[in-house]
């Protein structure tokens, strides 16, 4: 008798390892705000955390079978605790960037171990869709909260290892050593041009977006004129509206393809920067906020199911999500250079522009990869992807590998990121 592993898990740490890159405007502003740091120092602070997250995914992506999923997963989650909860504690500026990057690490970490699992899931776009729904829920009430909680730089690190802490019972039913770890290991990447080509797409289209996130707090500030509470509404708005596109995402699922997601959608981004960065007024910086927030997930997550779709096992959604989340580690820094030198709206052209050139490259793969036919697809994944409860055996390919039906899923999912990113 199969027994179907349970998606929670996965969504669970998806959550934990993905709030660092979604309230990355409030780490950063609040870094700015309330600790002796000019704001590129504050941003690059917010990079190094990022470039943390990343460089867990790239450490991890071929050793998760080998170490099995739940020793990696407490790993991490220990990791975001300690370095989070170290940076919330203290004000000693060496202490902040250390837990800021141990963090970044732990979650970079959470994240790796979800992307790889979900790419094997018979639907591995729909979890992906509950990981995004989960994460902009969690992230949308924070916004809602942290601004009625009181000031310090250390609010919302504290956050971040409470929700980090709030996944650990999640890891109990993680499998704790698949079967066949050699075999997976030891297997090449498949179509390795076409994934490697998406992932340097994803590490430009990551951080044209999240330069632009890494300022919105400012822009809303000092351009816009939106208080603290006001500019958490907006955040919680657009995060709403991100529930929203994933949702509508989940639905669709296959219907449209990939290419016509991953295509269209970054052209309206581009146009959603655009309106976001030069607004003047509160309506005009809710409604560039709110439509790219709802956009940004329904992008991302065809991305990284494209990812998926590369390679059932989820290496390359886990390598996917970690080049995202080293494009989400610039982000912070790129965009509050780019503020200084050309100001708000001539930052936002310059991120547009990267947006509408790397649509084109990451559609051509999109519309590629969907004419690849699956081989020896199999309803359910081989016994080393079932992370989710105890495994059972299924049927394997010539070749020994496992072919679970490659689907769409996001970041750091089918993902994500990553990546990451952030």
């Amino acid at each position: 008798m199969h027994h179907r592993p349970a998606t929670w898990p996965l969504v669970a740490l998806f959550t934990a390892g993905y709030a660092a890159p979604y309230l990355l405007p409030t780490v950063v502003g609040r870094l700015d705000a309330h600790l002796p740091l000019s704001p590129a120092q504050a941003g690059l602070t917010g990079t190094v955390l990022l470039l943390g997250s990343a460089a867990a995914g790239f450490v991890l992506a071929p050793r998760i079978p080998r170490h099995g999923p739940r020793r990696l997963a407490r790993l991490g989650l220990l990791l975001a605790v300690a370095g989070y909860g170290t940076a919330a504690a203290t004000a000693v500026l060496p202490l902040v960037v250390a837990g800021a990057v141990l963090g970044g690490f732990g979650s970079g970490t959470a994240t790796a171990v979800a992307a790889s699992g979900m790419a094997g899931r018979p639907d591995p776009h729909r979890a992906s869709a509950l990981g995004l729904l989960s994460v902009s829920a969690t992230a949308g009430a924070l916004y809602l909260t942290l601004p009625r909680l009181g000031g310090g730089h250390g609010l919302p690190f504290l956050a971040l290892a409470l929700v980090a802490a709030a996944a650990w019972p999640a890891t109990g039913r993680l499998v704790h050593a698949p079967a066949a770890a050699p075999q997976l290991t030891a297997a090449r990447l498949p179509r390795p041009r076409a994934g490697l080509a998406l992932s340097l797409g994803l590490m430009l289209w990551s951080p044209a977006q999240n330069a632009l996130w890494g300022v919105s707090g400012r822009i809303g500030a000092e351009q816009a004129g939106l208080s603290e509470v006001a500019l958490g509404t907006v955040f919680a708005a657009a995060l709403g509206a991100g529930l929203l596109g994933v949702t509508a995402a989940s639905a669709l699922g296959p219907r449209l393809g990939r290419a016509v997601p991953i295509g269209a959608g970054t052209v309206l981004i581009a146009g959603c920067v655009l309106l976001a960065s030069s607004a003047r007024g509160p309506g005009s910086f809710a409604a560039g906020e709110i439509l790219w927030n709802a956009l940004y997930p329904v992008v991302l997550s065809y991305a990284i199911g494209l990812a998926a779709a590369l390679d059932p096992r989820g290496r390359w959604a886990v390598l996917a999500g970690a080049a995202s989340s080293l494009g989400v580690a610039c982000g912070p820094l790129a965009g509050s250079l780019l503020a200084e030198a050309a100001g708000f709206p001539g930052a936002g052209l310059a991120l547009a522009a990267v947006l509408l050139a790397v649509a084109a490259p990451m559609t051509t793969v999109a519309a590629r990869t969907g004419r690849w036919p699956l081989r020896g697809a199999v309803p359910h994944p081989a016994p080393s992807r079932n992370w989710g409860s105890a495994p059972d055996p299924a049927p394997q390919s010539p070749e020994g590998l496992d072919c679970a039906r490659p689907g769409l899923e996001r970041p750091g999912r089918g993902r994500g990121g990553v990546l990451s990113g952030t």
